[in-house]
């Protein structure tokens, strides 16, 4: 193959982009489909004007059914997206050439009989709303990243005020009316769906955050964009929170839910449904979700895209009068940000203390193993504590990494507080040994702790 690009009846070669190979259609926004060059054995259709438009999704469906159907010799994976489909091939045994001379016959084919109805399902996933995990985060996130965002301390309310709703009720009530079709999976972690609501009464808009969390509990359920993501795993995030759910990805197990050979949960088009359950019965859901002991309701439907365009037109009045008050809210609370200097962030650095760090006679230093935000502190002067107890959890690198005591005694000396960053090698606290001295002896409080098991362990509480 030349690499040159090479001239085909019916489509645009774009000379003067290296990166766009051709466009079709180029006269009608919606019917315009561009292809782009997207790694040496990559190509990439884009579909109609860059929106979100369920249509445009059933345009991509229709591509990824018709090259599955085709099973080309060369052909090595496909990655249907939100308005994108990606062909990943083999030039040695299918030329570049040839897979644009296969994609030009497709075009009119596609447009003419692209399927009007999918097989969908809905499945109804228990919701914990303003779950304690998510609140542990958000409480983290302004610990240690940003403690002055718009979206803290609670992003629930942030979502109210930038949709123009009345209420934290009204919030919760679209949530839960809402039926959100399944766009995609994968969405950044493990069979993690992004879905958007099929009415756009129920599109609530949200920004992300800024700069990003470090730190997101596995099946966190968060808004951003007009998009629902449940997160795959734990990791960093951006999304705002409305609660978490229930397993996504299973690993281990074969059951009811998940069948052998895919253990992701959802699958294009579904339909997901929320229904409200405490923090408690979720965490019993989860325990037993996974071994196949708690199973979802799911009932087998079709999507219409027919139906779908009459039941907009039909309610094409209230949704234009629900999108007007949105971006009303939307503009006042940018404009918010302008005037109070929100609208972009500048990390403020406190550093840990470097006063009276002399360490007291007699006295041993614990010091930070990594430089890192300090995350949490544990202990405070006066405190008793065992070798192995952890004194501070550092976040690095989005990871919690816990200081912890390397001598029995009484911490006699503290150099830190919570959200300090400090440097690798320096003291965050000192601590007197105690020799032979009976625990229950020894003047104590209460600790807190963070609920990691000993000196070398990273995991969190659960």
């Amino acid at each position: 193959e030349s690499g040159e690009a090479m001239t085909v009846p019916n489509y645009a070669v774009i000379e003067d982009t290296p990166a766009v190979i051709a466009t079709w259609n180029a006269e009608d926004e919606f019917e315009k489909v561009v292809c782009r060059q997207a790694g040496d054995q990559y190509l990439l259709l884009e579909f109609g004007p860059l929106r979100l438009d369920l249509r445009l999704r059933f345009k991509v469906h229709a591509w990824s059914l018709k090259f599955e159907e085709m099973g080309l010799p060369g052909i090595i994976d496909l990655t249907p997206g939100i308005r994108s489909f990606q062909v990943h091939f083999d030039p040695a045994v299918l030329p570049r050439p040839k897979l644009l001379e296969i994609i030009d016959s497709l075009i009119v084919e596609l447009a003419e009989n692209s399927p009007r109805e999918v097989e969908s399902r809905v499945v109804h996933l228990p919701l914990s709303w303003d779950d304690p995990r998510t609140r542990l985060a958000i409480e983290k996130y302004m610990s240690s990243v940003r403690k002055d965002a718009p979206w803290c301390p609670s992003n629930i309310e942030f979502i109210r005020r930038v949709n123009g709703l009345d209420s934290i009720q009204d919030v919760q009530d679209i949530l839960f009316d809402a039926s959100y079709i399944v766009m995609g999976l994968g969405d950044v972690y493990l069979g993690a769906p992004v879905a958007t609501p099929v009415d756009p009464r129920h599109r609530l808009v949200t920004t992300k955050y800024n700069p990003a969390r470090t730190w997101t509990p596995e099946n966190a359920v968060g808004i951003g964009g007009a998009y629902m993501c449940v997160y795959g795993m734990e990791g960093p995030g951006g999304y705002q929170f409305v609660g978490r759910t229930v397993q996504m990805w299973n690993r281990y197990h074969v059951t009811r839910e998940f069948e052998s050979g895919k253990p992701w949960l959802l699958r294009g088009f579904d339909q997901v449904r929320f229904y409200p359950v405490s923090g408690e019965e979720l965490s019993r859901m989860r325990r037993d979700f996974p071994k196949g002991r708690f199973s979802l309701k799911i009932e087998k439907t079709t999507f219409n895209i027919n139906d779908y365009d009459a039941f907009l037109e039909e309610n094409s009045e209230s949704i234009a009068t629900f999108k007007s008050k949105q971006q009303d809210a939307f503009a006042a609370e940018y404009q918010h940000w302008v005037d109070n200097d929100l609208l972009t962030f500048e990390e403020e650095i406190a550093e840990a203390s470097t006063e009276d760090s002399e360490i007291f006679e007699g006295a041993e230093a614990v010091t930070a193993s990594v430089a890192g935000s300090v995350w949490k502190r544990e202990v405070e002067v006066g405190d008793i504590v065992e070798a192995g107890d952890v004194v501070i959890v550092l976040e690095s690198m989005k990871t919690e990494i816990p200081v912890t005591a390397s001598v029995a005694g009484e911490v006699v000396q503290v150099f830190c507080e919570a959200g300090a960053t400090v440097q690798q090698g320096r003291p965050v606290c000192a601590i007197k040994p105690i020799e032979n001295q009976p625990r229950n002896t020894v003047n104590t409080r209460k600790r807190k702790t963070s609920g990691f098991r000993g000196s070398n362990s990273t995991k969190r509480a659960k």
